[in-house]
């Protein structure tokens, strides 16, 4: 399986390219007052508002830190009903794409995150996969989506 590869903090993460959309430049954001603190803001994309996690501050670090190399991965988020909407997730360091045996991902054996899925050891390091799925609960899912999500 191919991976987008970024890091949280000092630690390496992963997204399967299936639900990678696009990787975009990090750009000005729309801000949404009283949303969550992780929520960075709206993005303009092509005259659509995309919602924008900050990806350090949903993993309770401190917000993220304009890098050369941070970057928005615009993913296909998906909702309920079996659509998806667009959706940013700042991200900082972005490197690559790497291709990881998937027989070689196992369990953490720790649950921290919902979002946070099977990890992988390698010659860069271990590598922990990001589950699109479990990313936002569904106060925030209605929050950042809710001309689409149904009640």
């Amino acid at each position: 399986m191919k991976v987008l590869v970024f890091y949280i903090g000092a630690d390496r993460y992963g997204l399967p390219l299936a639900g990678v959309a696009r990787v975009l430049p990090a750009v000005a954001l729309k801000q949404l007052p009283l949303a969550p603190a992780y929520v960075a803001g709206v993005m303009d994309l092509h005259g659509e508002p995309v919602p924008v996690i900050d990806l350090s501050r949903l993993a309770g670090l401190a917000p993220r830190q304009p890098w050369f190399d941070t970057r928005i991965i615009l993913v296909d988020y998906p909702l309920d009903g079996g659509t998806t909407a667009s959706l940013g997730l700042l991200a900082e360091h972005v490197t690559g794409v790497e291709q990881l045996d998937t027989a070689a991902l196992r369990v953490p054996g720790i649950d921290s995150a919902a979002f946070l899925g099977q990890v992988s050891g390698g010659e860069s390091g271990m590598l922990q996969l990001v589950r699109l799925d479990q990313l936002l609960g569904p106060e925030v899912r209605a929050l950042l989506f809710s001309n689409r999500v149904q009640a």
